[in-house]
């Protein structure tokens, strides 16, 4: 293994600057990067997130979702629409969600 190898990075730590607790399955905006905490996250605690992976999370409803869409963070929503706008880019979609549809999988950060 190369001797400057630091981590995979899957799964980077992640301190809480906020007031309230970041719940195990919630999405956390690192930066530009969407990620879902492992664990609950105390306020001013590290905790794991995940950085890579497939997860069900919030969709807009109104949008039909095909698989490979790109899917965007609206953190002001905390929902994933497939509009870029001013939002962050999540990932894409791992499978179909359509209009109606509350949740999709999402490939995070691929």
């Amino acid at each position: 293994m190369a001797n400057n190898f630091v981590l995979s990075g899957d799964v980077l730590d992640y301190t809480n600057a906020g007031g309230a607790v970041i719940s195990s399955g919630a999405p956390v905006l690192m930066g530009k990067r969407l990620g879902v905490a492992l664990v609950a996250i105390a306020p001013g605690s590290n905790g794991s997130v995940r950085m890579r992976g497939v997860f069900m999370l919030a969709k807009l409803p109104t949008d039909a979702v095909a698989q490979g869409d790109l899917l965007y963070w609206d953190a002001a929503h905390s929902r994933l629409p497939s509009a870029a706008g001013s939002n962050t880019l999540a990932g894409f979609a791992a499978s179909t969600a359509g209009a109606g549809v509350t949740t999709v999988a999402v490939s995070l950060n691929a």
